[in-house]
């Protein structure tokens, strides 16, 4: 077994919408120049989705749109965010890019499920899905700051 065929059976199940994986195709296809590294790891966890139509998406999946809870093993620390396209992004507010490295990993992801998922300087760092909310709209804006758990 090949390192990526290693690495994919020791990743997570993913599910995701027809709409969400249509429209993150088109996104990691048009960021390869910009952003190479997401681009590729966006493309691979998407390939590797189960898809099915919107109203069929149980809660609890993190979504384009969705705010999830999440904590890093490695520190201990856990954040609220927003997962967002690309140009509604803005830390400060607590919305991160799917085009980014955490939102990239986190996409599709099911409460409770962890990936182990690497940072841009080349290390790798365990994401746990700890909560998904996809119904509130500002939910993500308090809570930009890390905290220890």
């Amino acid at each position: 077994m090949n390192e990526t065929a290693r690495a994919d059976a020791m990743r997570p199940p993913l599910l995701m919408s027809v709409e969400d994986h249509t429209r993150l195709v088109a996104l990691a296809e048009a960021a390869v120049r910009r952003s190479p590294l997401v681009a590729r790891l966006l493309m691979e966890e998407v390939d590797r989705a189960d898809v099915v139509p919107a109203g069929q998406m149980p809660a609890g999946i993190v979504t384009v749109g969705s705010v999830v809870e999440f904590g890093e093993a490695s520190t201990g620390e856990t954040r609220r965010v927003r997962v967002v396209l690309p140009g509604e992004a803005d830390i400060a507010a607590g919305r991160i890019s799917v085009l980014s490295l955490v939102g990239a990993g986190l996409i599709g992801l099911a409460e409770g499920q962890s990936i182990d998922w690497p940072t841009q300087d080349g290390r790798i760092r365990r994401l746990t899905v700890l909560s998904v909310d996809a119904a509130s709209s500002d939910a993500a804006e308090a809570g930009t700051a890390a905290v220890v758990t």
